[in-house]
This record gives C-alpha cells, sequence and structure tokens, in this order.
C-alpha cells in the first residue's frame, strides 16, 4: 500500500538512508576493534559496537521499505484549494476557545507538531480531509471532543519542496 509524502520529506528520507549507509564502515571497523579486545563473551565493547551496527541496519531496513511504498505527491502541483488535501495547508479556529492554528497535512513519517505539520492519518488530519472552507471539523482526542472551522486552504511550497530539504530552522 502506497503511503503518501511530499517532497521535502522524501528527500529527508533519502538523506537519512545515505547518512546511514555511510557510516557502515565506521560501524564495521569498531566491530572489529571491539573484537580485538579479546574473550567476545566478556566484551562490553562488542557487544555495544554490534548493538549499534544492528539499530543502525534496522533502521536502514525501515527506511527503504518507506521509500520503496512512498508516493511523492506535490502540494505546489494542486491548482485547485477549495477541499482539504494532502499537503496543502489549513487555517483552522476551534469553534468554543475561537484559537486559530495553520496546519499543514503530511505523510505519518514527516509528521511535526512543532512546526503545525500533522500527520494525515492523525485524528485530526483525517477529519480536516476533504473539508471546505467555512466547514467544521469534529475530532475526537483525548481530552474530549473538539470542533475546527476551516477559514482558509492554502499552499506552503516552500516548506514542501525539494530543495528545503536539507535547510532547517
Amino acid at each position: 500500500m502506497k503511503r503518501p509524502v511530499t517532497p521535502r520529506g522524501y528527500a529527508q528520507m533519502r538523506a537519512e538512508l545515505q547518512r546511514l549507509r555511510a557510516m557502515r564502515p565506521e560501524l564495521a571497523k569498531a566491530i572489529e576493534i571491539a573484537r580485538g579486545h579479546g574473550d567476545l563473551s566478556e566484551n562490553g565493547d562488542y557487544d555495544a559496537a554490534k548493538e549499534k551496527s544492528g539499530m543502525t541496519e534496522a533502521k536502514i531496513r525501515d527506511l527503504e521499505a518507506k521509500l520503496a511504498l512512498a508516493e511523492i505527491i506535490d502540494p505546489a502541483r494542486h491548482n485547485s484549494f477549495n477541499r482539504v488535501v494532502f499537503g496543502l495547508s489549513v487555517r483552522i479556529e476551534d469553534v468554543d476557545s475561537g484559537d486559530k492554528r495553520e496546519l499543514s497535512i503530511v505523510g505519518a513519517d514527516e509528521s511535526d507538531a512543532d512546526r503545525g505539520w500533522i500527520s494525515c492519518e492523525s485524528p485530526l488530519g483525517k477529519s480536516l480531509i476533504g473539508k471546505e472552507v467555512g466547514d467544521t471539523a469534529r475530532v475526537a482526542l483525548p481530552g474530549g471532543s473538539r470542533e475546527y472551522e476551516v477559514t482558509e486552504i492554502y499552499v506552503q511550497a516552500e516548506l514542501f519542496s525539494e530543495g528545503a530539504a536539507g535547510e532547517e530552522e
């Protein structure tokens, strides 16, 4: 099953995969050095090096699988902002409190609540998909049910372009 991802999210996963793959020679050397320290049954350095290598290989396999299943959806290509869809950003207002938020709907592997990037698979993300300006989205959250009115739908292409993948705030 394909999983949606923005171009930026895809580029970040590829960069992380390349970084992890580049660590392989260093990890193999650490294992070899630790192996030279003697009895492997009581060698903490060897165990630590093997564990780090195993964790890195697991991350590599995970990223390879995610990239293989990724369906890149570029929000800059949307020509209509009538409905909330993957990759678009929204301004919402809490119906009860009047609090306003700006959110971008992104893939599960690139969500970042501090930046307002919410997963399309999250309860709020799911409730916003398909809504139009003026519509109210009801979402069940751990603290209770909330209602949010969609006040604007737009694209923040600069956040999702492949060229921005290496930039950090």
